[in-house]
């Protein structure tokens, strides 16, 4: 056993982008996948801070934000009711994340546990987040996002 742990660990050494653990997932990420999960980290700090300003430095001018409910809802209406906390977020653990990149779009898929007031509602809901990127002179632009439940 220990044999086997010592060269799992030479080979993750070797080539830690590709490192994998026993069930295959990977330990490591690409350079473009570290990337994108700054941006979408960048997202859930700015919603939780109020920041509107880093939200307008990571979104599209066009985004838009559709609710579990289906409601899709504009950039623009979405940081208005962020500034006038009819939608107040207080906290969100990330639970999983997987991106999958083609060219210069990327789509984010995350889970987390967020702790949120909506239009004076509040409740911890296990939110999955579809989130659309468009990669646009050497950064990661979100175009969209969908919620679920997971």
């Amino acid at each position: 056993m220990k044999t086997f742990i010592l060269i799992a660990l030479s080979i993750m050494i070797m080539n830690p982008n590709h490192a994998q653990n026993i069930s295959g997932e990977k330990l490591q990420m690409t350079q473009e996948e570290d990337q994108i999960i700054v941006v979408t980290d960048k997202i859930i700090h700015y919603m939780i801070e109020k920041n509107l300003d880093g939200l307008n430095s990571v979104l599209d001018k066009d985004f838009t934000l559709t609710h579990m409910t289906g409601y899709v809802q504009s950039r623009n209406e979405w940081l208005s009711e962020i500034e006038s906390e009819g939608m107040k977020y207080y906290s969100a653990k990330k639970v999983k994340q997987e991106i999958k990149i083609s060219g210069n779009e990327a789509v984010a898929t995350l889970h987390h546990v967020v702790d949120a007031r909506i239009w004076g509602s509040r409740n911890t809901w296990r939110l999955q987040q579809k989130v659309k990127l468009e990669k646009r002179n050497s950064q990661w632009i979100a175009l969209n996002s969908v919620a679920s439940t997971f």
